[in-house]
């Protein structure tokens, strides 16, 4: 009978094995690559309840270069990446995105007519379109006098008065994009002299940065532990709720208007799956959820209708027609010649925070050399004092 038992549990461990197994051959990872801070994860719950074949595998970058680094590199495999638009259209260019299946994203109807044929994707052939927003200058009104603020300028990012306190983007695309609409150029400028005179301006503002940040901006604006930054608009919604002594600002000067966008990497074993994905972002509850909770402003016409109007009648979240005709630029993929440049420019402007890094590091290797050759000396000294005690010791007997 004990033999007959094990054999039934037996066979009943072999079933269940076979089953996980065959469960597991079944179930898709689909991973996907977002941005820090956007997305409402009952998102991804409520997708992966919908398709429970499909687990979701989300993680996070905090720049497009970092994004696109990743991607390059080989380091990790990704089958939905969401960029920004010139971002999209340097994947378009390096052929490294799969043209969409439409007929697998219905939802696409709700993507209003403003964010479609962007020029980063002008056949729609690549993205569909996530948030959109705006860039703009953070500060706390605890610490931060209105006096400094009441012109809204780019000027307060480089006001020596509080020196320490101000963080700037640790990436080379919106730090420069800010540097040269404050000097009243094109973001997008092909003029190298502009593009040295804007690296200029950096290098003498990085005397009063406190640190190049990107997600980390969130910790620094909500702790007070910094005081002016600039950011993406829905990010400053997120950090104001936290504080409420932060407000924030359109600079006069103009900014950065950005569109991200959903896109399927060339490289997916998981196509459909991804497209399934991204029809489910679009549904208009879903995309309205999304919304309300990361801040920005949704392409989706329908989710639009969904939010509270003290959101959609906000003019930071989503300014008119006419400001973002008259004082935005969208960022293109720039010209090999001056994607280098830039490279270059920022290499040289991080190598010289680098360089005043190393020299308060060495100072700190001093010390420990000063104490490494104390320590040393007082070892040595009671060694060859115990040796002596033994030796005269020895020399008694």
């Amino acid at each position: 009978m004990k033999r007959f038992m094990s054999l039934i549990i037996s066979v009943c461990i072999l079933l269940v094995s076979f089953s996980v197994a065959a469960f597991a051959e079944d179930q898709v990872v689909l991973n996907v690559y977002n941005w820090g801070e956007y997305i409402e994860q009952s998102t991804i719950d409520m997708f992966e309840e919908k398709y429970p074949d499909i687990d979701v595998n989300y993680t996070t970058f905090d720049s497009n270069e970092a994004m696109y680094s990743k991607i390059v590199s080989g380091a990790a495999s990704y089958d939905i990446v969401i960029p920004s638009e010139y971002m999209v259209s340097k994947l378009i260019q390096e052929d490294m995105l799969a043209e969409i299946d439409y007929s697998n994203i219905p939802n696409y109807k709700y993507i209003g007519d403003a964010y479609r044929n962007l020029a980063s994707d002008p056949e729609n052939k690549y993205s569909v379109p996530y948030f959109w927003g705006t860039v703009v200058v953070i500060y706390n009104s605890q610490f931060v006098d209105e006096e400094d603020v009441k012109d809204q300028s780019l000027d307060l990012l480089w006001n020596e008065k509080y020196a320490g306190k101000i963080l700037m983007f640790d990436n080379p695309r919106d730090s420069f994009g800010i540097s040269l609409t404050r000097l009243g150029y094109s973001m997008n400028s092909g003029n190298e002299k502009e593009w040295q005179e804007a690296a200029k301006a950096l290098s003498e503002q990085k005397p009063i940065v406190q640190a190049y940040v990107m997600d980390a901006i969130f910790d620094k604006m909500e702790s007070g532990e910094a005081w002016i930054a600039p950011y993406y608009a829905g990010d400053a919604f997120v950090i104001q709720e936290s504080n409420p002594d932060i407000k924030f600002y359109i600079a006069k000067e103009g900014t950065n208007l950005f569109v991200d966008s959903m896109c399927i990497l060339k490289t997916t074993e998981h196509k459909k799956e991804a497209e399934l994905f991204i029809n489910f972002m679009c549904e208009p509850e879903i995309a309205a959820m999304n919304a309300e909770t990361v801040g920005y402003a949704t392409p989706n016409t329908e989710a639009k209708k969904l939010l509270d109007p003290t959101i959609t009648e906000n003019a930071i979240v989503y300014p008119d027609e006419d400001y973002l005709k008259n004082n935005t630029e969208v960022f293109i993929n720039l010209p090999q010649k001056t994607q280098m440049l830039q490279s270059t420019l920022w290499t040289d402007l991080k190598i010289i925070s680098a360089e005043e890094g190393s020299e308060s590091a060495s100072l700190d290797w001093i010390d420990i050399f000063c104490i490494a050759v104390v320590a040393i000396s007082v070892i040595s000294a009671v060694y060859f004092f115990i040796r002596n005690s033994r030796r005269r010791k020895l020399w008694n007997q």
